[in-house]
C-alpha cells in the first residue's frame, strides 16, 4: 500500500498552495504567500534575455558559472569581510530551498540530531525527515520571539551533530542579535557542531544588524551559509541561490545537489551575477520600501483588533489571535476568506509544539494598494469566532 508523506500537525505540506487557491476561488486579497508583486531591477532582466540569445542554454557547471561564483564571493567580501574562494567555496543552487536540501542530505546521517529553531520554514522538516535526522527544536516564543540560550544548551546531546539556523527568521521576523549568535557559536565550538545557516533575508532588516554567524571567531570553518537572490532582488521565481563555506562542506552539499537538479538555470546565472555586481544598492532600497509597507500592515492589523508583533526583518508579520475565540490559527484562516475576503497563513505547520496554534502569518511584500485593500476588508469584518 502506498502511504502519503508525513503531515505536520495535521496541516498538509501544501498549505501555501491550498491558501493561495482559496484566495483565487474566493477573490480574496492574498496576504499569505511570500512573494513580491513587483519584479527586481530591469537591467537584470535584460541581462537574462541577452544570455538566452547568446547561447547560455545548455548545462551550466555543477558548481555554477564562474561569473556568478565570483560575484557571490565578492558579495560576501563587500558586505561581511569574508574571504571566499569562488572556485572551491561557492556552490550555486536552485534557490535556497535546494541549498537547504543539498546541505542536509549531503551532510546529515540517519540518527544525527539537528538543533533547529522553531517555528521552522516548512522545507526544514521535510528535508530532515528525508535525511533520517532527529530534530531538536528550540522554540522562539511569543510575544518577543527571542532565543532562549538555556533551552538551546539543553537541546544538545551526545548525538547532536548540527545546528540549523535561520536569521532573519521566517516566520517570526526575529533578527538574532550578535549576543544570541555568539551563544550558538560558543555551543558549536564546545560540542564540535556544524552550523547550516539560512540567511535568505540577510538584506531585508529594519534597523537591526544582520550578523552572519560565519563571521564570528571559530565559525567559518564549521559553517555552511545559504542565501538567494530571490528575496534580496525580488526574483523569487528564478530560483537562484547559493551556499558558501569551507570546501569540505560545499563539496558535501554538491554531492547531494548533483542528484537533485544536477545544475541550475544557465541563462539566469549571468543575470544574477550582474545583479550582485552592478545593482548593489537595490536590496537597501527594497528594504526601505518594505519597511514602510511593514509599518502600514502592522498599523492596520492593530486597528483591526489583532495582536501584532512588528518584525525586525523578513517580509512577514505574526499576529496572536488567542483573544478572538478561535480554536486555532488554521480554523481562523480557513474562515477568513468568507468573512473578510483576505487570506493569511496559519503557523501550526511551522511547529512541533503547540506554540504556534494561535499564530497567523501575514506578508507585507505586496504593493501598498493591495495591503490597504486587505486592511480595509479586515477592518470591515467580524474577526471574532
Amino acid at each position: 500500500m502506498i502511504r502519503p508523506a508525513a503531515r505536520l500537525d495535521g496541516i498538509p505540506p501544501t498549505i501555501f498552495t491550498r491558501m493561495s487557491a482559496l484566495a483565487a476561488r474566493t477573490g480574496s486579497v492574498n496576504l499569505g504567500q511570500g512573494f513580491p508583486d513587483v519584479d527586481g531591477p530591469p537591467s537584470v532582466v535584460v541581462r537574462a534575455v541577452e544570455a538566452l540569445g547568446s547561447g547560455h542554454n545548455q548545462y551550466a557547471p555543477g558548481y555554477g558559472v564562474p561569473e556568478l561564483r565570483r560575484a557571490i564571493a565578492a558579495h560576501q567580501a563587500r558586505h561581511y569581510g569574508l574571504d571566499v574562494d569562488p572556485d572551491r567555496e561557492v556552490l550555486v543552487t536552485t534557490g535556497a530551498t535546494e541549498g537547504i536540501a543539498s546541505a542536509l542530505l549531503g551532510l546529515v546521517d540517519p540518527g544525527d540530531e539537528v538543533v533547529v529553531l522553531e517555528p521552522y520554514y516548512d522545507s526544514y522538516v521535510a528535508m530532515l525527515q528525508m535525511a533520517g535526522a532527529v530534530r531538536r527544536p528550540v522554540t522562539l516564543r511569543a510575544p518577543d520571539y527571542r532565543l532562549d540560550v538555556e533551552q538551546l544548551r539543553a537541546a544538545v546531546t551526545p548525538r547532536t551533530r548540527f545546528v540549523l539556523l535561520n536569521s532573519p527568521h521566517n516566520p517570526t521576523g526575529t533578527v538574532l542579535t550578535r549576543t544570541e549568535l555568539q551563544a550558538v557559536a560558543d555551543l558549536a565550538v564546545e560540542h564540535d557542531l556544524v552550523v547550516v545557516t539560512d540567511e535568505v533575508y540577510e538584506h531585508l532588516t529594519y534597523g537591526h544588524e544582520h550578523v552572519p554567524i560565519a563571521t564570528l571567531p571559530g565559525m567559518w570553518e564549521r559553517t555552511l551559509t545559504l542565501s538567494s537572490a530571490g528575496k534580496s532582488y525580488s526574483f523569487t521565481g528564478w530560483k537562484v541561490g547559493w551556499a558558501t563555506g569551507p570546501a569540505a562542506l560545499v563539496d558535501a552539499a554538491m554531492a547531494a545537489k548533483q542528484w537533485l537538479t544536477f545544475t541550475s538555470g544557465a541563462p539566469l546565472q549571468p543575470a544574477i551575477a550582474q545583479a550582485l555586481d552592478d545593482e548593489p544598492d537595490f536590496p537597501t532600497q527594497l528594504a526601505a520600501d518594505l519597511r514602510a509597507r511593514r509599518d502600514l500592515l502592522c498599523a492596520g492589523l492593530t486597528d483591526a483588533g489583532l495582536d501584532v508583533r512588528v518584525p525586525e526583518g523578513t517580509y512577514f508579520a505574526l499576529t496572536d489571535i488567542s483573544g478572538l475565540g478561535w480554536p486555532d490559527g488554521l480554523t481562523f484562516c480557513l474562515a477568513l476568506p468568507e468573512r473578510a475576503g483576505v487570506v493569511a497563513i496559519p503557523c501550526q505547520g511551522f511547529h512541533d509544539s503547540d506554540a504556534g496554534d494561535q499564530l497567523v502569518r501575514w506578508a507585507f511584500c505586496k504593493t501598498p494598494d493591495v495591503i490597504e485593500e486587505g486592511l480595509r476588508r479586515l477592518g470591515a469584518a467580524e474577526l471574532r469566532a
